[in-house]
C-alpha cells in the first residue's frame, strides 16, 4: 500500500470514528454549542489542523443555528438548519486547504455546496429548519416545547452526523490532495 493510500485510509478512519463518536454523544445535547457549531467544528477537528481549536470557530457558527436564530422573513423564505449551514462553512475551508480560497476555485465551492445542500434535502425532504423540527426558534414557548421534547436528541442531531458524514463524501478528492 502506498504511502498516499494509508494517509486517506488515516483520514477515513477519522471521519468513521468521528461519525460514531457524534452517534453516541449528541443525543445527549451539548449545551455550549449547536447543529451548525457542532458540524462545522467536529469536521475541522478531524482534519486536525492545530489553528482549527480555537473558540472563534464554534462562536462564528453559533449564530447561524435555529435557522439563523430563528429569523422569519417577511416574504415567507425560511432559512436553512444549521447543520447545512456549518457544512457550507466547513466545505469552505477545505476547498481552501491550508490558504486562503482561489477566486478560480469559487465556482467549484459553489458546486460542492450545491451538491451538499441537495444531499442533505434529498435525505430530510427540506433544508429548513423550522420544516426540519418544528420549532420556531424566535419564540421562547417553541424552544421550551423543543427542550421538553427533547427533539435535539430525537431528531435534530441526525442533521449534523449526516452533514458531516457527506462532507466526507462530497470532499474526498478535496481532502486527499488538500489535507493529508
Amino acid at each position: 500500500m502506498s504511502k498516499q493510500n494509508t494517509l486517506d485510509t488515516n483520514l477515513n478512519i477519522k471521519f468513521d470514528e468521528k461519525i460514531k463518536e457524534l452517534e453516541e454523544s449528541l443525543p445527549k445535547g451539548t449545551p455550549d454549542a449547536n447543529c451548525s457549531a457542532l458540524t462545522l467544528t467536529h469536521t475541522l477537528n478531524v482534519l486536525g489542523n492545530p489553528e482549527f481549536n480555537s473558540f472563534y470557530f464554534n462562536n462564528l457558527a453559533i449564530p447561524l443555528g435555529g435557522g439563523y436564530g430563528g429569523f422569519k422573513s417577511i416574504k415567507g423564505w425560511k432559512p436553512p438548519c444549521g447543520a447545512v449551514s456549518g457544512g457550507c462553512m466547513a466545505i469552505g475551508i477545505i476547498m481552501g486547504g491550508q490558504e486562503r480560497l482561489d477566486f478560480k476555485d469559487h465556482m467549484k465551492t459553489y458546486q460542492k455546496t450545491a451538491n451538499f445542500v441537495h444531499l442533505f434535502e434529498k435525505e430530510f425532504g427540506s433544508v429548513a429548519c423550522h420544516d426540519l423540527c418544528g420549532t420556531d426558534f424566535n419564540d421562547i414557548s417553541q424552544i421550551n416545547e423543543y427542550m421538553k421534547k427533547d427533539i435535539w436528541g430525537k431528531k435534530c442531531y441526525k442533521f449534523v452526523v449526516f452533514a458531516v458524514d457527506q462532507i466526507r463524501k462530497i470532499m474526498a478528492s478535496e481532502l486527499k490532495k488538500k489535507w493529508q
